[in-house]
Parts: C-alpha cells; sequence; structure tokens
C-alpha cells in the first residue's frame, strides 16, 4: 500500500468561533455530498492493546503512531470501513477497507481466523496486529461532523463537536449503545490538504488567539479509564 502524507490542523474552538466558521465555510467551500442537512454521525471503535500503546504514543508525543478503527456513519451498517491512520512528523495517511456488518460483529466477538485469508490487505494486518500485539477493540468514540470541501489543493475542513464516548462499551453496531459526554471535550476544526493550501482558506480558518495543535478524540474518550 502506497502512503500519501497529507498536511493537517487542529484549532480547539469556542461556541461563537463555530457559529462564526460555519458561516465562512459555506459562503466559500462546498458541502460534502455524504453529508445530510450538512452534517452526519460518526461512530468508530477504536483498538488498543492490553498496554495502551496507541493512548500513549499519542499521549507522549511520539513522532510515528498508528492506530487502528472501525468507522461507520449515521449509524448505518451497510457502509463501514476499516482504517488505518499514520502519523510521520506532523503528517498523516489513511488507509481504509471495507467491512460487512457480519465481518465487522466477528472481530467485536473474537472471530478473527477468516481475517488472514480475507482478500483485503489492511484486514490481514489488523489480524496480524491481535495476534501478535494483543490489539483488542477499546472503546466506542461518537461525535457530530459538519465537512466542508475544496477542491484547489484537495482541501477538506470539518468542524466535530459532541464528542461522546461508549467507556469500555464496544458493541459498533447496536444503535442503543450507550455513550456519555467524554468529559469537558472541545469543539475541533481539522484542515487537511496536500502539498499546497490555499490562501483563501489559510484565512477562512484562522481565529484570533487559536493556536494549531494535537487532540485526540480517541485519547479525550479514554478519560475515564
Amino acid at each position: 500500500m502506497e502512503q500519501k502524507y497529507r498536511h493537517e490542523w487542529k484549532h480547539v474552538l469556542n461556541r461563537m468561533d463555530l457559529l462564526v466558521l460555519r458561516q465562512r465555510l459555506g459562503a466559500v467551500m462546498e458541502r460534502d455530498p455524504h453529508a445530510k442537512d450538512g452534517k452526519y454521525q460518526i461512530r468508530s471503535l477504536y483498538f488498543d492493546n492490553s498496554r495502551d500503546q496507541a493512548l500513549r504514543e499519542k499521549t507522549d508525543g511520539v513522532n510515528m503512531r498508528e492506530k487502528f478503527r472501525i468507522r461507520m456513519y449515521n449509524l448505518d451498517p451497510s457502509v463501514i470501513h476499516l482504517e488505518k491512520k499514520s502519523k510521520n512528523n506532523g503528517l498523516g495517511t489513511k488507509f481504509s477497507a471495507k467491512l460487512t456488518a457480519e465481518e465487522t460483529q466477528k472481530i467485536i466477538d473474537g472471530d478473527i481466523g477468516w481475517m488472514l485469508d480475507a482478500d483485503r490487505p489492511l484486514v490481514q494486518e489488523l489480524y496480524c496486529k491481535m495476534v501478535y500485539k494483543g490489539m483488542r477493540p477499546k472503546t466506542i468514540v461518537d461525535y457530530t461532523r459538519e465537512p466542508f470541501i475544496f477542491r484547489p489543493g484537495n482541501v477538506r475542513v470539518t468542524l466535530d463537536y459532541d464528542i461522546r464516548t461508549g467507556l469500555d462499551c464496544t458493541d459498533l453496531l447496536n444503535p442503543g449503545a450507550v455513550t456519555v459526554p467524554a468529559g469537558d471535550a472541545p469543539i475541533l476544526i481539522e484542515v487537511k490538504w496536500d502539498e499546497f493550501l490555499p490562501s483563501i482558506i489559510r484565512d477562512l480558518v484562522s481565529v484570533p488567539d487559536r493556536r494549531v495543535g494535537s487532540f485526540s478524540k480517541y485519547a479525550q474518550c479514554r478519560i475515564y479509564g
């Protein structure tokens, strides 16, 4: 799998920032055509091992790290993706493979023997990490996302809020799975682009007194253990 790294910024926002940026971005950028009424609900199931390696590498600021998750949108089990996100000195890349609802449930239940013979390299890689590194489903992460697109530079800007944790719940496919607010979780803006960030977008997402920083929804959703 060829790695194509993208640049990424994250800012923590307040409620007023959200209202202002929503108007700014909507005036210049396209709405993601997959969003319903301009937004969608994201539910992810994150993986980690017994030593919380993914969590510790994030909190320790390790330059080269990776994390696995299974993601679905609007609680729709017809489209589910296994994803691996990798970071290398601030640049990010993502690999993705489709999963069926049945395959997803098998992974959650620990029935993983079939993964070795899957025709998707990412599924095989997760199998190896589960067998040899002890990776297991850890917690559900829920949040609302408002996505915007700008074609030049392949720019994607998202506004994320209402971050909720499943605590130790891993029942991804259960629409009734209980999640609770992940502490005092902030509102986030994420900006991702390829080779260049057009100046018009750079100006749009600039918020006074807001610095580019690092924030992990998974780490935030582990605050209770």
